[in-house]
């Protein structure tokens, strides 16, 4: 097997829309290492991070974060080591359209 080491996925969502962060590739897995959260307004803001088996749809068991603070001006740095499988989809959200989130980890193939 080959492993590819890189970003997975960077997105700033819409207000209170969730999105798709990262979603692993047909017939391959993938280890995320590192998921990061950036607050770049003046205000504090809320997020929610859920991971979505075989990308089913959201339900409050898939929630890893909900409605967690994040101080204006600052960033997070969650270090996880999330193991998923073919069309697993990582999905984001944040109550303010000035959040980042950016994933970063190894495909396997």
């Amino acid at each position: 097997m080959a492993t590819k080491i890189k970003v997975l996925g960077q997105e700033i969502p819409s207000a209170d829309t969730d999105t798709t962060l990262y979603e692993v590739p047909a017939a391959n897995s993938t280890i995320a290492s590192t998921l990061q959260v950036c607050n770049q307004a003046n205000s504090d803001a809320k997020f929610r991070i859920a991971v979505r088996p075989a990308g089913a749809s959201i339900a409050t068991k898939h929630y890893l974060l909900y409605d967690a603070v994040i101080p204006a001006n600052d960033g997070i740095s969650l270090t996880l080591g999330l193991t998923l499988a073919a069309t697993d989809v990582v999905t984001v959200r944040a109550n303010t359209a000035s959040v980042s989130f950016n994933i970063f980890g190894s495909e396997i193939y």
